[in-house]
């Protein structure tokens, strides 16, 4: 801890040292003894180590990513959010640090302990309600307009922000399923921090902070989360335990993946065949005129996806509509001798 010395101090320290009574070499071990101590506050507990706090780290990124993407369809507008700091602080020193009227959601994030809290400051809110009520070009009246002193929220402007906080509960609920799986519930929007009973004073939380650029503005949404809500998950906390290869996938691991893969649109293209025409030949087709390919019609079609061959099929109806029949596997690729084998084997079926 530094020390502040007196006029008097430094002058008889410069005289001592003038005189021949210090000796420099004993000053520099001095000062190279003290350069190892670190100062520790006992009212501010490190509970997380740093390898904790860099887990809790990429978590908060991706919530500031996903928070910032999903207020900007919300809003119809850019909405640049990012992860500021993670701090370890008390319960109290939170709640002195934001507005004395605020919008605060109180989360219930099962099985943790504890309510997680996001806070949202006035300046910020009030630009929300007035983007989901239809107001557009704000950014002339929000640059130089001064801090909103606002002693409360009105009914309508609860039930707006209400949405959003919902919006929160959702994204917090996603961030955090690589860690563990949570059921994130809105429980409650609170105006006055002052009167938030949920911790002790002295309760030790991580606050995240994150910064919020809207119409060239900057402002703070807050992100805190009680301590007591890490007892239990401070193994899932760690980067080795989190990124462990040796981990094997689970039924519903695998089922979520092959869900996530269905929901990817695939172009699949049948080719009938191919021809060659003049330029001229071809200005002169009219409805009616047949064309001549390159293929036989007992000949199996190719069918591609994105661009690669995968099946032959045969083509047909079904109910009334046009539809093919798969037949073989061409596997993405066509080797002369394997496609000629093969082809003349899913021929042999065909007939």
């Amino acid at each position: 801890m530094d020390q502040v010395l007196s006029q008097q101090e430094i002058d008889s320290l410069l005289n001592a040292y003038d005189s021949g009574e210090l000796d420099e070499e004993v000053i520099d071990e001095e000062q190279n003894d003290e350069s190892q101590a670190k100062p520790y506050d006992f009212r501010r507990p490190t509970r997380l180590s740093k390898e904790y706090i860099n887990t809790l780290h990429m978590i908060f990124e991706d919530f500031a990513k996903m928070s910032g993407n999903v207020l900007s369809n919300i809003l119809r507008t850019n909405l640049d959010m990012q992860l500021a700091s993670i701090e370890q602080i008390s319960y109290d020193e939170f709640i002195h640090s934001i507005p004395r009227v605020t919008l605060i959601g109180m989360f219930k994030a099962a099985p943790l302990k504890g309510s997680h809290m996001i806070e949202i400051n006035p300046q910020l809110c009030m630009t929300l309600v007035e983007l989901l009520c239809g107001g557009a070009d704000l950014e002339s009246n929000r640059k130089n307009q001064p801090p909103l002193d606002k002693n409360g929220f009105t009914d309508i402007e609860l039930t707006l922000l209400d949405e959003v906080m919902g919006e929160f509960s959702k994204i917090l609920q996603s961030v955090w399923k690589e860690v563990l799986t949570l059921d994130v519930e809105l429980e409650s929007l609170e105006t006055n921090p002052q009167l938030l009973q949920s911790l002790s004073p002295n309760e030790p939380v991580v606050l995240a902070t994150f910064t919020v650029q809207l119409f060239g503005v900057s402002t703070f949404i807050n992100l805190c989360i009680p301590y007591v809500s890490f007892e239990g998950i401070l193994d899932k906390l760690s980067l080795h335990n989190w990124f462990d290869s040796s981990q094997e996938l689970s039924e519903d691991d695998q089922s979520e993946l092959k869900h996530g893969l269905n929901a990817i649109d695939l172009p699949m293209e049948v080719v009938l065949g191919n021809t060659q025409m003049d330029l001229a030949d071809f200005l002169k087709l009219e409805p009616g005129d047949v064309i001549k390919l390159d293929s036989k019609i007992s000949s199996p079609l190719d069918t591609y996806i994105e661009d690669r061959p995968f099946y032959w099929v045969k083509p047909g109806k079904k109910n009334g509509q046009f539809a093919i029949e798969l037949l073989s596997k061409i596997e993405g690729k066509k080797n002369d001798g394997e496609f000629n084998t093969r082809t003349n084997r899913c021929f042999d079926e065909w007939q």
